[in-house]
């Protein structure tokens, strides 16, 4: 599979066809990774997720040649707010990709990663940010600990 190059997307081209694919992805990245979630969470930041998606500052996915989306970042403010790659692709450098963009042209220095998801705060030291700080709890108060990152 040879990917195309990052899109990035803008309000005017985020539709509700685009916002449900890309829910697609993170809810499969989710279950392959966030082994801590039940069903139940899952379902209960589904809504949380589109809203993300929709109002995020910054929304890039890396596309197939016919245009469906492999994988997406979310950026807000320089950090990393949300990153998901298909399961069925991971470890073909399209979340590297992402993230090298969201670096290089969005200046992102920072991002948070559930404590409980060894595997992405490997792959992020892996790009070179390193654990700064610690919250015992996520955004909306969850007991999911969070770790702090930056380059």
């Amino acid at each position: 599979m040879n990917p195309n190059p990052v899109q990035i997307l803008t309000d005017q081209n985020r539709n509700q066809t685009l916002s449900q694919e890309l829910l697609v992805i993170w809810e499969n990245a989710v279950r392959a990774t966030h082994l801590f979630l039940t069903l139940q969470d899952i379902e209960d930041l589904r809504p949380l997720v589109l809203q993300g998606i929709a109002e995020i500052q910054h929304l890039i996915t890396h596309t197939q040649p016919e245009g469906h989306p492999l994988g997406f970042i979310g950026v807000q403010d320089e950090k990393i707010e949300m990153l998901f790659v298909d399961p069925a692709v991971r470890g073909m450098g399209i979340g590297k990709s992402l993230v090298d963009y969201a670096i290089h042209h969005l200046n992102v220095h920072s991002v948070d990663v559930n404590e409980d998801n060894p595997q992405a705060t490997g792959f992020y030291e892996h790009l070179g940010f390193r654990v700064y700080a610690r919250s015992e709890q996520d955004e909306q108060g969850k007991p999911w600990p969070i770790l702090h990152m930056r380059l």
